[in-house]
């Protein structure tokens, strides 16, 4: 009895599976799990974290071997033997050399390498951001192609059987065939515009394809839902505080300006020298006949004080300093112009006479039947069917125009809404 309910229950299921679905928060966890190019920018992160971890290491001691003797020589004072017997008419010299960096710039080196990774860390969530926004502009425009596609393919089955009917009336010589060259010249016209939409919408899929490494995304698995002109109403008070707290690019900014602060202070150490401890040991080259000795070594900072590259560095601080403020105006005033972009389109779709494009299709239907009688002739109704086809698509456009701004204005902003 197990056996046999196992295959109906799978039998049942499979129009569950075959009715599955992909909605746009589907889409946007593919893309973050399988999308090549921002798994590659999430590297540069691991590369920076080891190159803080390289520059956390002390610089490795110098040991040199020198004033060794390969033979024998003679009249010299008398030495034990190195090992063994052997060493007693060699000489030999060895010298081990520690580098102290001072002024903190190991320290300094590894806080600027420590800001490198953030910028790594903002260029990712750039890079998130921006091909987030790809794809839902990717899925709005196919969205508005299908239902373009939709009412398109209405207009050419009525156009195709017009253009049968006047063909067999332009036969039969009960019509003049102007007005068939005219049915088919309008039906001509509407299969090249499904033409143009088929390539647009294959377009639009293929953006889609490749943002979520999926070559097997259709159009028919994709769950589109109806738009909702109310988006002004997610917007908070506060969206340009948010923005300046929030925004990518001006974190980025930031972070540079913190960058050039931190290159600063690395070059005003550099004035300081390094010192150089030595240790050595010499057998054999000296009054004394094992000598072990200490020393020390440092620049004299007489002729190079850095001045040339800390005055580059304050003037690099200057210059992420005005660029800043050019990111913070340009954003105040492309916030301030989205946003009001929004609300008056978001106008027009709520003042948009819905009602008449509900009764439209019946209309078309309407003077379809009023040309059959004659109460209106070829030219009015072609004019009255051109100028639906351009009002829907009017519309369309103008609700994906609404979804693209909101898009716009949440990447500006650095956050969903």
């Amino acid at each position: 009895m197990k056996h046999l309910l196992f295959p109906f229950a799978l039998i049942c299921a499979a129009p569950t599976i075959q009715a599955q679905t992909i909605t746009l928060a589907d889409l946007e966890n593919q893309f973050i799990q399988n999308n090549s190019q921002l798994l590659a920018s999430k590297f540069n992160i691991d590369k920076a974290q080891a190159e803080i971890i390289q520059e956390k290491l002390w610089p490795n001691p110098t040991l040199s071997i020198s004033e060794v003797n390969l033979w024998k020589t003679y009249n010299i004072e008398q030495q034990p033997n190195l090992f063994g017997n052997y060493g007693k008419n060699q000489q030999i010299s060895v010298e081990l050399e520690q580098l102290i960096e001072t002024a903190g710039k190991r320290k300094k080196r590894v806080a600027l390498k420590q800001l490198e990774q953030q910028s790594a860390a903002f260029d990712y969530e750039e890079i998130l951001r921006e091909l987030r926004k790809d794809l839902r502009l990717a899925f709005h425009q196919l969205n508005r192609i299908q239902q373009e596609e939709t009412q398109l393919k209405e207009m050419v089955v009525l156009y195709s059987q017009m253009s049968e009917q006047y063909q067999r009336q332009a036969q039969l010589k009960n019509i003049a065939t102007a007005d068939l060259y005219r049915i088919q010249t309008e039906l001509m016209g509407l299969q090249k515009e499904q033409i143009e939409l088929e390539n647009e919408r294959f377009e639009a899929l293929n953006n889609l394809r490749i943002l979520t490494h999926n070559p097997n995304l259709e159009v028919s698995q994709i769950q589109f839902q109806e738009i909702q002109s109310t988006q002004s109403q997610k917007l908070p008070i506060n969206l340009l505080e948010i923005a300046q707290k929030q925004n990518v690019g001006l974190k980025r900014q930031e972070n540079e300006e913190a960058k050039a602060q931190q290159v600063l202070a690395l070059e005003k150490a550099q004035k300081t020298p390094d010192l150089r401890v030595q240790m050595n040991y010499d057998r054999g080259g000296n009054i004394m006949r094992d000598f072990i000795g200490v020393g020390i070594s440092f620049d004299l900072p007489v002729f190079n004080t850095n001045k040339g590259n800390i005055k580059a560095a304050e003037i690099g601080i200057q210059q992420q300093q005005f660029n800043k403020q050019t990111l913070e105006n340009n954003l105040t005033q492309s916030i301030h112009q989205l946003q009001n972009q929004l609300i008056r389109i978001e106008q027009m779709l709520e003042n948009w006479p819905n009602a008449q494009r509900e009764n439209q299709k019946q209309m078309v239907e309407n003077y379809k039947k009023h040309l059959q009688n004659k109460q209106v002739t070829l030219l009015e109704f072609i004019d009255f069917t051109q100028a639906y086809r351009e009002a829907n698509q009017a519309y369309l456009q103008l609700q994906q125009t609404y979804q693209n701004t909101f898009e716009e204005l949440q990447y500006i902003v650095g956050q969903d809404f």
